[in-house]
């Protein structure tokens, strides 16, 4: 039977969206050393630095890795070994916890739940760090975004499974997308495959995997927030024809109510808002569905509130 034979065809990607058979690694996706943070003392020279590094990798790449992130390592690896013990079980046992139209965001088995949601604290730790870097790089104040995360927020986390692919220079794991949200914040393994597209050039570049290192990226949301200063940029994922590949992204999300629009501190006479504002809970709600509907149009875009 040949390779094209055991692989659904919804999984084809068109000629002009097929990854290359060899990738750009991107050795050039800043890697920035956020231990300036743990000092108890920061230095403000330091901080000061590692605040410019943020701003000019949001603005150069919408993505950048950290170290030294303070998120433990043992926490990682307890979150990793759930998930690949989940995608281990039988296809009956995780049907029982499904995504659907439903429930779209889908449910934790009871022994995943307790590391999941110590994980997740612990993202969420790490995404404020990051928020508060950004809103700096920016010129705001440093807690400037804390409003729109309290009360609630729709924030969450994925796991992603993507098992080996026979012909893996025609489909892609996850297809060219830009993240809806604030902020992404992922973990994947030494197997790698995530693929972001150079704003220089429209190249597609691989991420090689840096061990421990978390791959954030900014979204839609925060380029909406700085007025198209830093934007959402698009990433897919490459299969690999012999190894599975396991990721864990966190989504970083505002509140349901949050009114996302250009930040007035950031729009002048010179620099006037591009976006009419939008409910955040509204758009995200209609890009879930889109997930298990055919909605016969275009999904939600934060273009479709260009002003």
């Amino acid at each position: 039977m040949g390779a094209l034979e055991v692989i659904d065809p919804a999984f084809i990607q068109a000629p002009e969206h097929r990854p290359k058979p060899e990738s750009v690694q991107a050795n050039n996706v800043p890697l920035i050393d956020l231990s300036p943070l743990a000092a108890q003392e920061p230095d403000p020279g330091a901080l000061e630095s590692l605040v410019a590094q943020i701003g000019q990798a949001c603005k150069d790449w919408g993505f950048f890795q950290v170290i030294n992130h303070g998120v433990a390592l043992h926490l990682r690896e307890k979150m990793e070994l759930v998930s690949k013990q989940f995608f281990a079980m039988q296809k009956d046992e995780k049907k029982k916890v499904a995504r659907d139209e439903v429930k779209p965001l889908g449910y934790n088995p009871p022994q995943m739940k307790e590391v999941c949601q110590q994980y997740g604290a612990e993202m969420e730790k790490l995404g404020h760090k990051l928020l508060e870097l950004i809103a700096l790089s920016l010129g705001l104040e440093r807690d400037r975004f804390k409003g729109f995360f309290e009360g609630g927020t729709t924030s969450f986390i994925r796991l992603n499974h993507y098992p080996p692919c026979p012909v893996p220079d025609l489909a892609l794991g996850v297809g060219r997308h830009k993240d809806a949200g604030a902020l992404t914040v992922l973990a994947q393994d030494e197997v790698g495959g995530l693929q972001v597209k150079r704003k220089s050039d429209g190249e597609w570049i691989l991420v090689h995997p840096t061990p421990n290192a978390y791959i954030v990226n900014v979204g839609d949301i925060i380029q909406v927030w700085s007025n198209d200063k830093y934007e959402s940029v698009e990433h897919r994922v490459k299969v690999n024809a012999e190894r599975e590949r396991f990721s864990i992204p966190y989504f970083m999300n505002p509140t349901h109510d949050t009114k996302v629009e250009p930040l007035d501190e950031l729009l002048s006479s010179r620099n006037a808002a591009k976006y009419r504002a939008y409910c955040w809970g509204e758009f995200f709600a209609t890009r879930k569905l889109s997930n298990f509907k055919k909605l016969h149009v275009e999904n939600v875009q934060i273009y479709h509130y260009k002003n």
